[in-house]
């Protein structure tokens, strides 16, 4: 029977817990590489370091600098004088009011507009609005700065499945992420594997890399909670293209080149930039655009990228980019090779 891609349920497979990853790979490029031939469904079981050999010199690796926020902070409700209910804010971004962001509350039901939580001694937020899909507005006091707080009380906001890591904070920043686009509260994770070894061996070989922006927010990984794709709604996102990254991929395809995406966020990017202006240049947007299959892919040509959730909107993506057929055999075929799955775990390249 011929799956309906409609359906969210289409984009589900089996996974055994012990197949998601809690600890990195180390190092970073001894993870193990899943290539996936779109023309022909073949498969090849490599170590990441490897991908040096199905790069091409006129290849051009287009990655996301983007830096995660430690945007789990502890709190306590303040009740009289007495200790308060704990509280996990998630902070996610700011608002275009001063002092003010949205953020994820846990227990949000709990906390009417106006309660106030201590961060700690000096700091105190108050917890206003409630917003779509369970957000709300978090008011700081004129006297503390928000990334200040942030920076010092702040956890890196790890994702819910890795339950029992020994990885440093700094295992889930890439090592090319910049200090100043510090403003994404997931890794993006298909970054995570390459070293500044390998990235000098690509480069010895002649595959350019070059850079592009997208703020990981809730539209990376809010799960489809309808049955019907068409009928889920993608938060937006803010991307940006450098004028190098543009002048970059436009001579890779001048030249004959191909454009590798290093991570989903990257696909979005590029293909958000040629959906609105019909070419890639430079700028800022905000997207939600959501990829699936049927989708026209104008930019990228092959792409790098974890094993991603069940029913999500990234595998939707990655269904799209390699064929739906292709992409959810090698799915059974990886979990059959005992393949290490989701932000810590093993590499997929699509060619």
């Amino acid at each position: 029977m011929t799956p309906d891609l409609t359906k969210t349920s289409s984009y589900d497979y089996f996974l055994p817990k012990e197949l998601i990853a809690q600890d990195p790979a180390e190092p970073r490029d001894s993870s193990r590489l899943f290539v996936v031939h779109k023309e022909n469904g073949k498969t090849e079981d490599k170590i990441f370091r490897d991908i040096a050999e199905y790069l091409r010199c006129d290849d051009l690796l287009v990655m996301n600098d983007t830096r995660v926020l430690p945007a789990r902070v502890s709190a306590v409700k303040i009740n009289g004088n007495k200790d308060g209910a704990k509280v996990e804010i998630f902070f996610l971004n700011p608002t275009a009011i001063p002092n003010e962001w949205t953020a994820l509350v846990r227990p949000g039901r709990k906390l009417p507009e106006g309660t106030q939580v201590m961060i700690s001694d000096s700091v105190t937020v108050t917890v206003e609005k409630r917003l779509e899909d369970g957000l709300r507005t978090i008011i700081f006091d004129r006297n503390n700065d928000p990334l200040s707080v942030i920076h010092k009380y702040g956890q890196t906001p790890l994702p819910h499945y890795i339950t029992d890591t020994h990885a440093e904070a700094e295992r889930y920043q890439t090592v090319y992420a910049k200090a100043e686009k510090e403003n994404s509260v997931a890794a993006p994770t298909a970054g995570l594997h390459f070293t500044p070894e390998l990235l000098k061996k690509l480069e010895a070989k002649g595959v350019k890399h070059t850079f592009v922006t997208l703020q990981v927010g809730l539209g990376t990984f809010r799960p489809v909670k309808t049955e019907n794709i068409s009928q889920h709604i993608m938060h937006t996102e803010f991307c940006e293209i450098p004028k190098e990254t543009a002048e970059a991929i436009s001579k890779t395809k001048a030249a004959g080149g191909r454009v590798v995406a290093v991570g989903t966020t990257v696909v979005r990017t590029l293909e958000s930039f040629a959906a609105k202006f019909g070419c890639i240049k430079s700028g800022t947007l905000s997207t939600n655009l959501f990829i699936t299959p049927g989708f026209d892919f104008r930019v990228v040509d092959a792409l790098i990228t974890n094993f991603h959730l069940p029913m999500s909107t990234l595998l939707m993506l990655v269904s799209a980019f390699g064929g739906y057929d292709t992409l959810m055999n090698a799915y059974r075929e990886a979990v059959s090779k005992h393949y290490r799955f989701f932000s810590f775990g093993d590499a997929m390249f699509i060619e």
